[in-house]
């Protein structure tokens, strides 16, 4: 670590601690050759996750992107956006613990629609329109027709 005053190429670390949201640590150093002191934040870089879409063309994981969809799919419904949000970290954590670093749009899809019919059945209808292509009514009634049969109202 170069001391931002001097530029030495050395420091001791005088103090550690982690930060109040416990996604790095905080780094208290002292330079070797000025003594001057200085902090630093250390993260842990996170694999990034790959999305492979319908047309195998592969694009990052954006938790924005996909709460942007639930939100879209949740406009002019009574959902907390800390539900959505809840939704959306609920899916990252998952997806980190299996050490899913590339998966498919399919499964981040149906993913959501699992937490979306839970909190909002209008909502999932919507996202699922969307997310399953629904090309005709006949799509729409059958998937009425399925929550139906599995007693959800």
């Amino acid at each position: 670590m170069n001391c931002p005053y001097c530029g030495f190429a050395d420091s001791k670390v005088i103090d550690s601690r982690d930060t109040d949201s416990r996604e790095a640590v905080r780094r208290r150093r002292e330079c070797v050759g000025c003594g001057q002191r200085f902090t630093t934040y250390e993260k842990i870089e996170e694999i990034p996750i790959t999305v492979v879409k319908r047309d195998g063309s592969r694009q990052l994981f954006h938790a924005d992107k996909l709460l942007l969809g639930l939100m879209r799919a949740c406009a002019k419904r009574n959902v907390p956006l800390e539900g959505l949000e809840s939704i959306v970290a609920d899916i990252e954590r998952e997806l980190r613990e299996e050490s899913a670093y590339e998966v498919t749009s399919e499964r981040v899809g149906k993913m959501a629609l699992e937490r979306l019919q839970a909190l909002d059945l209008v909502a999932y209808i919507r996202f699922a329109s969307v997310y399953r292509q629904f090309d005709s009514v006949e799509g729409f009634k059958q998937e009425l027709e399925q929550l139906a049969r599995e007693g959800i109202r």
